[in-house]
């Protein structure tokens, strides 16, 4: 069976900061390799223990043929993690996204595998006339070409609503290693915890937050459920977000106390860590146009990059694709009343650096 190197697999297991990586891109809306190369060693600098391409914050046009994207975002960020910092970069988990029907989502897994990815989070969007058994089929089947990452993904941005016996059935598979829960939707969230508890595999299959809502209400749960008379408490351990992208020092700091407070078992969680929950989440729905439905998502995520010198514009693959009316002022307020968030100063010491 194909799974990650154990020092990963731990890694990953015990949790981490996950940024969901952008894609750089100039006025002519084509690669621009020096920002690119940029935001990865950001992250490196950041502390993020490991990072996530070709996902929804890449831009999902990548995966077209057409674009002809896919393998050269890729590689470039897994030749960034080789040569810059490369003891911390070879510590830090590559997630690849994986789309599309089940053909074209081995092929993208298989390439993700040959350039050293550790697991390919799969997007079942699109897939929605498939029935779940349909589905677990094609999870294995891409499962034989790299580990898998499992992804709830909100019908708002293209998901699929999946009943706990999807998950019950998924959690069986060997080489899933992973689950990012992005359903904004506690009902759903609990789906794939509580499958997770009863598989017996809480130790094996590592949970990750992709609940822009409520991240650190996520980091500090203990979800505990009864079976047989036996009680499983499980955590979301870490993060692979779109909304980590951005700030992301400051998001490994506050993922730093959570898990400490959650490993401690610290109750009652300090009051200043729910507030910090509204913040983080007011500071979301901002950045990712919740007020719009997450149209604006991707290009809130590259504006707040562009503020801090790290991208040049928000140029994105769809010319369609830009803020919301409304939106910018919307960024405007969070910048400005939750200054304690952001790693501008981070940035700014480096910038140059990383630009090279």
């Amino acid at each position: 069976m194909n799974m990650p190197p154990k020092p990963i697999l731990k890694h990953l297991r015990q949790g981490a900061v996950i940024p969901a990586h952008p894609l750089a891109l100039n006025s002519r809306r084509k690669l621009d390799e020096k920002r690119q190369r940029a935001l990865t060693r950001y992250y490196i600098a950041a502390g993020a223990g490991g990072v996530a391409v070709g996902v929804h914050t890449t831009q999902f046009g990548i995966h077209d043929p057409k674009i002809g994207l896919l393998q050269p975002v890729l590689e470039l960020a897994a030749e960034t993690l080789d040569s810059y910092a490369p003891k911390k970069g070879a510590k830090m988990i590559r997630v690849a996204g994986v789309v599309g029907p089940t053909r074209q989502a081995v092929r993208e897994a298989a390439t993700a595998a040959e350039l050293g990815y550790h697991a390919g989070l799969l997007n079942l969007g699109g897939l929605h006339k498939l029935s779940p058994s349909k589905l677990i089929k094609h999870v294995r089947l891409v499962a034989e070409a790299i580990p898998i990452f499992g992804f709830y993904l909100q019908p708002a941005m293209g998901g699929i609503a999946l009943p706990y016996s999807f998950w019950r059935e998924f959690v069986e598979i060997e080489n899933v290693v992973a689950i990012k829960i992005a359903a904004f939707n506690r009902y759903q969230t609990l789906d794939v915890v509580r499958a997770v508890a009863e598989s017996g595999r809480a130790g094996k299959i590592a949970l990750y937050t992709g609940n822009d809502d409520n991240i650190v209400g996520d980091l500090l749960t203990g979800f505990r459920f009864e079976q047989d008379k036996r009680a499983t408490t499980v955590h979301i351990v870490g993060g692979l977000l779109g909304h980590w992208a951005f700030w992301t020092r400051r998001a490994v700091d506050y993922w730093m106390e959570c898990r400490r407070i959650s490993v401690q078992q610290k109750l009652p969680v300090p009051p200043r860590m729910m507030t910090l929950n509204t913040q983080v989440t007011d500071l979301n729905a901002a950045a990712f146009d919740a007020a719009n439905n997450f149209v604006g998502a991707v290009p809130g995520v590259l504006e707040i990059l562009r503020r801090q010198g790290l991208l040049k514009g928000i140029w994105c693959l769809n010319r369609k694709e830009t803020l919301s009316p409304g939106q910018k002022a919307e960024i405007d307020r969070v910048c400005t009343a939750y200054p304690d968030l952001n790693d501008t100063s981070l940035v700014k010491a480096n910038l140059d650096e990383w630009l090279r």
